[in-house]
C-alpha cells in the first residue's frame, strides 16, 4: 500500500480562493482586512516567511504592512511599535515573526499584542482559551492541520491521535485542538521512552520535533494519517521532515510531504484569522 499524498499546496489554494471571495464581499462594504507583520533582524528563513506572508495577503486582497527592524532594535522600541499597531484601525492582525534576538523577551512581546489582533493565536489568553474550548484565534499551524484533516475526510472523533512534540506553537495547541475534536490524545516528545509503542497505535500521527527522519516505517500503524510538521535542511541542502517520507509512505494511508504539506496551510490560516478579525471588528461575525 502506498499512502495518498496530502497536497498542502492544493488545499491552501482552495482555501485562499474562498478567502479571496470573503475579502471581496467585505470590500463591497468598504471594509479591507489589514495585517501588520513585524520582523527584527536579517535571519534569511524569517525573511522568506515574511515575504511569503505579504505576497499571500496581496493575492487575497488583504492590506498588509511590513515593519522591518534592525537586529539591535531595543525591546522598548518593538513594544511601542506593537502598541501603535494595536491602536491602528486599519490593522486587524499583528504578527511578530519569531524567533527574536536574544535581548528581546518573546513572551513579553506576544503578551503586548492585542488579544483581538493576535491572529497567530499565541497570546496567553488565546492559548488558555483553547484549553477551555473557546479561543478567539486558533494557532495557525494546528488550524491548518485541522482543515487538512477535514479536507481529506478523516473522522477524528474517537480516533487515537498521537502528537510527537510539545512546543507552544504546534505540539501543545495541536493536542488541545484534537481533544476539542473528540479524539483520544497522547502527547509524546523526542525523549519519550519507547516512542514506537505509542506511535505504532496512532490512527492520526502528528510529528513536530525538529529531528530529521526520526519517525520510520516500523513506528507507524498501517493506514494511519501521518502529518509531518518538521522542516529540516540536510548537509546536502535538501529539505526533509521529521518523518522518513520514503519509507513511511509505503505504510501510511495518508501522508504530508515536506515541503508542500503543512507549510502552505500555516500562512493561509493566518490570512483566515485576519479576515475573521476584520469581520468581528465590524460586528459581522
Amino acid at each position: 500500500m502506498t499512502a495518498k499524498i496530502i497536497d498542502g499546496k492544493e488545499i491552501s489554494s482552495k482555501t485562499k480562493e474562498k478567502l479571496k471571495q470573503r475579502v471581496a464581499e467585505l470590500k463591497e462594504r468598504w471594509i479591507t482586512p489589514g495585517l501588520a507583520v513585524v520582523i527584527v533582524g536579517e535571519d534569511p528563513a524569517s525573511q522568506v516567511y515574511v515575504r511569503n506572508k505579504v505576497k499571500a495577503c496581496e493575492y487575497v486582497g488583504i492590506y498588509s504592512e511590513k515593519h522591518a527592524l534592525a537586529e539591535d532594535t531595543s525591546e522598548d522600541e518593538l513594544l511601542k511599535l506593537i502598541v501603535s499597531l494595536n491602536n491602528n484601525p486599519k490593522i486587524n492582525g499583528v504578527l511578530v515573526q519569531l524567533s527574536l534576538p536574544e535581548h528581546i523577551n518573546e513572551d513579553k512581546v506576544l503578551e503586548t499584542i492585542s488579544v483581538k489582533k493576535d491572529v497567530d493565536g499565541l497570546h496567553l489568553y488565546n492559548v488558555g482559551a483553547l484549553v477551555a474550548g473557546n479561543t478567539i484565534f486558533l494557532p495557525c499551524t494546528p488550524f491548518g492541520i485541522k482543515v487538512m484533516l477535514e479536507e481529506i475526510g478523516v473522522d477524528v472523533e474517537g480516533a487515537k491521535a498521537v502528537v510527537v512534540g510539545r512546543s507552544n506553537i504546534v505540539g501543545k495547541p495541536m493536542a488541545m485542538l484534537l481533544l476539542e475534536m473528540n479524539a483520544t490524545v497522547t502527547i509524546c516528545t523526542s525523549r519519550t521512552r519507547d516512542l514506537k509503542f505509542h506511535t505504532e497505535s496512532a490512527d492520526i500521527l502528528i510529528v513536530a520535533t525538529g529531528r530529521p527522519k526520526m519517525i520510520t516505517a516500523d513506528m507507524v500503524k498501517p493506514g494511519a494519517v501521518v502529518i509531518d510538521v518538521g522542516i529540516n535542511r540536510t548537509e546536502e541542502g535538501k529539505l526533509v521532515g521529521d518523518v522518513d517520507f520514503d519509507s513511511v509512505k509505503e505504510v501510511a494511508g495518508h501522508i504530508t510531504p515536506v515541503p508542500g504539506g503543512v507549510g502552505p496551510m500555516t500562512i493561509t490560516m493566518l490570512l483566515a484569522n485576519t479576515v475573521v478579525s476584520a469581520e468581528r471588528a465590524n460586528k459581522l461575525s
